[in-house]
């Protein structure tokens, strides 16, 4: 078993390196500039590396960019075991990171949330209390007093 300081700088080597080809060395139109190498994560064992990308574009070319990281994978690997200098070059698997998806999920429900907190803000800005607008009794007030 490899320490966690070997494996982090196997995975940052990793992700260089596929990112680096993947930009000027593969010839594969599927995989243009719209792709972005966001993490790499390898197994403590350094047997198997899980590379995680984004693609900026629509759900047709997501999944082409997925074939196209798929038919490379066999480039990807070699190229890595030729800078990493290893005994066993690790397995990649590529992972559409959800990062993106995520964020614009929370965006929206932010979006919901302003604009909830902006109705409210519209409804109260005429209102009054429905009592006196400091409803604690002080010290030397009387009940008497306050009547008259």
């Amino acid at each position: 078993m490899a320490d966690n300081a070997r494996a982090k700088r196997l995975a940052d080597l990793i992700r260089e390196v596929v990112a680096q080809k993947l930009q000027r060395g593969i010839k594969d139109p599927r995989l243009g500039s719209h792709i972005t190498i966001t993490d790499t994560r390898v197994t403590g064992d350094l047997r198997e590396a899980t590379v995680f990308y984004t693609v900026y574009g629509d759900d047709e070319q997501r999944q082409e960019a997925a074939a196209g990281l798929e038919s490379a994978k066999g480039i990807l690997r070699s190229e890595v075991g030729k800078a990493a200098g290893v005994k066993f070059t690790p397995t990649l698997a590529f992972v559409a990171d959800a990062l993106p998806d995520t964020a614009k999920t929370i965006e929206d429900l932010l979006d919901k949330a302003r604009q909830s907190d902006e109705k409210v803000r519209e409804a109260s800005s005429g209102a009054t209390y429905a009592g006196d607008a400091d409803p604690y009794k002080k010290p030397g007030e009387d009940e008497d007093d306050a009547a008259e």
